[in-house]
């Protein structure tokens, strides 16, 4: 766990429920020494400039450098943690969350993703390992997605709902349709030309 102070309790231990639960190593590493000292290295170039996504995105970078010291002083290969819909729209930060040797939800909608965990919860793969039982915590699948970068932060507040966003991207990615088809099923052509522009 790599928390800055945007980081929820929730998050603080549903992520401790989950090592707990299937048996993984757990560390804790705060980032707030490293990201205020990245700050304030930077701070005399960024004066008169207010705070913005450059800012949310050190704490993004620094998480993953330490990842990656970790796999280099312990063998241990950093995954990625994209789904296939922040990965389309670049809802992602190069450097951070996209650091690793291997991306397994690369082709996951973000729905898929919480299809797939609400499943393990009830079923154990023949070849997996962990326990039988929930090993997500249901807070994990329910509660609003957030990058936690900043204060009450929601994936929402930059992307359309994940159920709205993979469906056009459906359309768009993997159905090779048009605007005008995706507006004529019913979406709003706004919504759907804000997708296509990240796409």
């Amino acid at each position: 766990m790599l928390p800055s102070e945007y980081t929820s309790q929730g998050s603080l231990d549903d992520a401790k429920a989950v090592a707990e639960r299937l048996g993984c190593h757990y560390d804790f590493v705060p980032i707030k020494g490293p990201r205020d000292a990245v700050t304030d290295t930077l701070a005399p170039l960024f004066e008169g400039y207010a705070p913005d996504l450059t800012e949310e995105n050190i704490q993004s970078r620094i998480r993953g450098v330490t990842l990656m010291a970790l796999s280099n002083k312990f063998g241990q290969m950093v995954l990625t943690t994209g789904n296939k819909s922040e990965m389309s729209v670049g809802y992602a930060t190069i450097y951070g969350d996209m650091a690793g040797g291997y991306n397994p939800l690369k082709d996951a909608y973000k729905t898929t993703v919480f299809r797939a965990a609400a499943w393990r919860n009830t079923t154990v793969p023949r070849l997996a390992k962990g326990p039988p039982g929930e090993v997500i915590p249901q807070g994990i699948i329910d509660r609003p997605p957030s990058a936690e970068l900043r204060h009450d932060q929601k994936d929402e507040d930059s992307l359309p709902p994940y159920d709205v966003l993979d469906a056009i991207l459906l359309g768009l990615v993997e159905h090779e349709q048009g605007v005008d088809k995706l507006v004529a099923q019913g979406f709003d052509r706004e919504t759907v030309i804000h997708v296509e522009n990240l796409l």
